[in-house]
């Protein structure tokens, strides 16, 4: 079994630290004493999760950072060795969602969404790898969903995004194998955070049906964001390749295993769809 990872003294990188999962898993590496880079676009909700992950001689910074933008992204590792003397860890998890089936989205909101949640990842990683390299003992954290093992109607976008996050970690874990950066990826299930909610909605869908959908959404999202970044803190200390978060996301692995082509008549049957 390989020795656990040590988190305290290091310095993790942690997009989408605003609120959610991204705020979880701050909170849970600050618990350890590990120093954490915020990054968001939204400055006030990293602020908040800095104050909220403060403990004494951590030392955690906040930064403006859009993982679409590509100069942004760029320079970041610099700023982050600038005030931290390098990176050890990257939770690549910010990321957006876009309701509604594959011809109710736009072309142009197809793409916003994977400029967020694949190209944003790609662009951190490739970035933040020599940072990484150059540690005794690093790692690259995806974060993926249940939607990139299970791929169910009305969610073409979202899961195309994370089953792309999914082939890329593995992909770049064999890569990566026998040098000192390992790759875990992470497929949280139904997290009771606000995705839903900020989710773009296709032209034309009306306002009763977007709320239907949301609502109809938000029902699966149970399992609260502290409980999802503390089991995805402790994957990581593990050094486990992959990360199931929640008994739903452990479940329908199971069941995509199980009946990798005609799962879904068996989950549409239980949801009564």
């Amino acid at each position: 079994m390989a020795k656990r990872m040590k988190l305290e003294g290091r310095t993790a990188v942690v997009t989408g630290a605003a609120s959610g999962i991204g705020r979880a898993i701050t909170v849970s590496l600050a618990r350890r004493r590990c120093n954490v880079a915020l990054a968001d676009v939204d400055e006030a909700g990293v602020a908040a999760t800095a104050e909220l992950a403060r403990a004494g001689g951590v030392r955690l910074t906040c930064h403006r950072v859009d993982v679409a933008d590509r100069g942004a992204v760029a320079d970041f590792p610099a700023r982050v060795a600038a005030e931290h003397g390098g990176a050890d860890l990257l939770f690549n998890n910010a990321g957006v969602a876009v309701g509604g089936t594959f011809e109710q989205v736009s072309e142009e909101d197809f793409e916003w969404l994977f400029e967020i949640n694949f190209w944003g990842v790609v662009r951190m990683t490739r970035a933040f790898l020599p940072l990484l390299r150059a540690s005794d003992d690093a790692r690259v954290v995806n974060i993926s969903s249940v939607f990139g093992i299970i791929a169910p109607p009305g969610q073409a976008a979202y899961c195309a995004s994370k089953f792309a996050v999914r082939g890329f970690s593995e992909s770049l874990r064999h890569e990566l194998e026998g040098t000192r950066v390992g790759v875990t990826v992470v497929h949280p299930g139904g997290v009771a955070t606000s995705i839903s909610d900020n989710a773009r909605v296709p032209a034309g869908v009306s306002a009763e049906e977007v709320a239907r959908r949301r609502e109809e959404f938000r029902k699966h999202l149970r399992l609260p964001p502290e409980v999802a970044g503390e089991v995805i803190v402790r994957g990581v200390e593990r050094r486990k390749s992959r990360v199931l978060v929640g008994s739903d996301a452990k479940a329908l692995s199971l069941i995509a295993r199980a009946l990798p082509v005609s799962y879904w008549k068996l989950l549409a049957s239980r949801l009564g769809e």
